[in-house]
């Protein structure tokens, strides 16, 4: 039977974030916490790029965990332009983590402003996999730190994406060996290619 999608309220440092929660579809292997895009820019937990990779994922069977951010929907709290957004993350992860102790793998997903908070979460987390989409790792004024595990990091990344610059996931990417997979013909919102990139995490096999 399928398990359909709910809401459920997390305590982050600042107050309760509002979470999308997407339950695994089979044999569970792990929690996924997966960020939105630029809330000053629109950017929520239903974004259509999260979301995809999230049902991607929860066929996969990983319990997938969309929080709105701190200050973005019903989330309490004020957006701190990706610095305060990161303790959010971590504060998701250990509540999945919490609620699924059967299946302890985590993997961490961030689009464009996602990316930039996914990337900085790395550093507190202890990472399975981390997926980076059109990440904005180099568009603020602290670029993301580069990741403890660079060989369990994956970027996917537009080449006609006019919003963050793939220039930057190759720079970014390739001084920690990290390749940078790059969809022909991409904007930075993967319009009319989301499927094309629901069946591009499908292949990874993540577990």
């Amino acid at each position: 039977m399928l398990k359909l999608p709910e809401i459920v309220w997390i305590n982050g440092p600042t107050g309760r974030l509002e979470t999308i929660y997407m339950p695994a579809q089979g044999q569970a292997v792990g929690v996924a916490v997966i960020n939105h895009p630029n809330p000053t820019q629109g950017g929520t937990h239903t974004n259509k790029v999260i979301q995809t990779v999230a049902k991607s994922l929860s066929r996969q069977g990983w319990h997938c965990y969309l929080p709105n951010l701190r200050g973005v929907g019903n989330s309490e709290g004020v957006h701190d332009f990706g610095v305060g957004e990161i303790m959010d993350v971590v504060a998701v992860a250990h509540f999945a983590q919490a609620q699924h102790t059967d299946c302890p793998k985590l993997t961490v997903a961030g689009f464009s402003f996602g990316g930039f908070v996914s990337a900085n979460s790395a550093q507190h987390l202890n990472i399975d996999h981390l997926i980076l989409l059109a990440p904005a790792v180099m568009k603020y004024a602290n670029h993301a730190a580069p990741v403890p595990h660079p060989e369990r990091t994956i970027i996917i990344h537009g080449n006609a994406d006019d919003v963050v610059a793939l220039e930057d996931s190759f720079v970014w990417g390739q001084a920690q060996g990290i390749s940078t997979i790059v969809m022909p013909q991409a904007g930075h919102f993967f319009h009319g290619r989301l499927i094309e990139l629901g069946k591009l995490i499908d292949r990874f096999g993540l577990c």
